[in-house]
C-alpha cells in the first residue's frame, strides 16, 4: 500500500512539473509576436538593449551569438531606429567583461563611444531588463538578441511595466540540445522569479541616458 502511494505521489509530482514547464514555455513563446527580424517592422525607440553573452566559446572560437547581436545593434543604429545602445552583461570577474567586449566591437563598427552605455550588472536577463528601467530610466526599449532569447526578455519586460519589442539577431545553425534544455529551464525560472518576486542582484546609482 505504501509503495502504491509513493508511485501516485511521484507521478502527480512529475505531472505537475511537466504541466508547469509546458505552460511557462508556451506562454513565453507567445511573445514572439512582439519580436521581428525585419528592420522595416521595428518601432523606433531611444534605446536598444543588447543582452550579453561571451565573446568566445569554451573551445576558443568566436561566439556567433555575440557577433550576431553586435551586427543587429549596429543595423538598428545605422538605420536610425535607435539613438543609444545599452549593452548589459556579466562582469563579475576581472578577466570576464561582456559589456566591455560588446562596446569594443560596436566601436570597431563605427558606433561613437558617447552613444554606448554599459551595464556591468546584467548577470541574468531579468537583471538586464529591469535595470534598463530602474537604473537607466527607460520605460520602453528594443531588446536585441536571438528570437528565443528576445521572447523571454520581452515577457519579463512586460511583467515589470516596460514596453519592449525584440529585434531578432541572426540565429546560429549549430544549436545543440544543451542550448534548448537551458532555454526551457530559463523559461521555467522566469515564472519562479515572478512567483517569489525575485529582483536584480544589484541596483545602485541611476545613470542618465540623455
Amino acid at each position: 500500500m505504501l509503495r502504491r502511494y509513493f508511485w501516485i505521489i511521484t507521478f502527480s509530482f512529475l505531472t505537475t512539473i511537466l504541466v508547469f514547464s509546458v505552460y511557462a514555455n508556451v506562454s513565453i513563446a507567445g511573445y514572439g509576436k512582439y519580436t521581428t527580424g525585419a528592420i522595416t517592422e521595428v518601432k523606433s525607440e531611444k534605446v536598444g538593449l543588447v543582452l550579453g553573452t561571451a565573446k568566445y566559446l569554451s573551445s576558443g572560437y568566436e561566439n556567433p551569438y555575440f557577433f550576431n547581436r553586435i551586427n543587429a545593434a549596429v543595423e538598428l543604429y545605422q538605420s536610425g531606429k535607435i539613438k543609444y545602445i545599452l549593452v548589459s552583461g556579466d562582469n563579475s570577474r576581472k578577466d570576464y567583461d561582456e559589456p566591455g567586449d560588446m562596446k569594443e566591437e560596436l566601436m570597431k563598427k563605427g558606433i561613437p563611444e558617447e552613444f554606448i552605455f554599459l551595464d556591468y550588472a546584467g548577470f541574468r536577463t531579468l537583471d538586464s531588463v529591469v535595470r534598463a528601467k530602474e537604473i537607466f530610466g527607460q520605460n520602453s526599449i528594443i531588446v536585441i538578441s536571438q528570437k528565443f532569447h528576445n521572447e523571454r526578455a520581452v515577457f519579463i519586460a512586460n511583467k515589470h511595466g516596460i514596453e519592449a519589442y525584440g529585434y531578432n539577431a541572426k540565429d546560429v545553425s549549430f544549436k545543440d540540445h544543451k542550448t534548448e534544455i537551458r532555454e526551457i529551464m530559463a523559461r521555467n525560472k522566469v515564472f519562479i522569479d515572478l512567483l517569489f518576486s525575485i529582483e536584480p542582484k544589484f541596483y545602485g546609482e541611476k545613470i542618465d541616458i540623455p
